[in-house]
């Protein structure tokens, strides 16, 4: 699986914050959607040294190829990845889906959430710097992808947000 886009990152950070993260045991965990629309299926589960198998029913996963922000927000409840409460604080309410539809560019909606970040008194700095420990940490893992694991077949997805 590939790099995701930074705003993935905070995308799943937002999940946390929103409680929309559920672990339901041996590495299987439910991730919802900031609308409530929609729930994704995730799988994560070590190998050691830096390597995971992992899946998600997301878009972005299935589809695109990258990591999507339901597999980052799994690594950071397991503790795989750094988490940072202030910032998730600041990303809590997120209408991620809205944003996603309306501004149809991820660096537009990054800059709109920073933008949220900002006037509810966390620094972007503080932000982008979360961000980039979260995608320097994730590209030195090797992340397995295995579709069947979610029971995911060609066509049998759901939307991402």
């Amino acid at each position: 699986m590939s790099t995701p886009p930074r705003v993935k990152v905070l995308e799943a950070l937002g999940a946390l914050a929103d409680g929309r993260v559920v672990g339901e045991g041996g590495g299987r965990f439910r991730v919802t959607s900031s609308d409530g629309s929609r729930s994704y299926s995730v799988y994560v589960e070590s190998r050691g040294s830096g390597r995971f198998v992992a899946c998600s029913t997301d878009n972005g996963t299935v589809f695109r190829g990258y990591v999507g922000y339901p597999i980052i927000s799994a690594l950071m409840v397991l503790g795989y990845l750094p988490r940072d409460a202030v910032v998730e604080r600041a990303l809590s309410g997120i209408p991620w889906r809205r944003l996603n539809e309306s501004l149809k560019r991820y660096y537009l909606v990054e800059r709109e959430v920073l933008k949220v970040v900002s006037a509810r008194g966390v620094a972007s700095s503080r932000v982008e710097q979360l961000v980039s420990r979260v995608l320097s940490t994730l590209e030195r893992y090797e992340l397995l992808y295995d579709p069947s694991i979610c029971g995911v077949a060609h066509g049998e997805v759901e939307d991402t947000d």
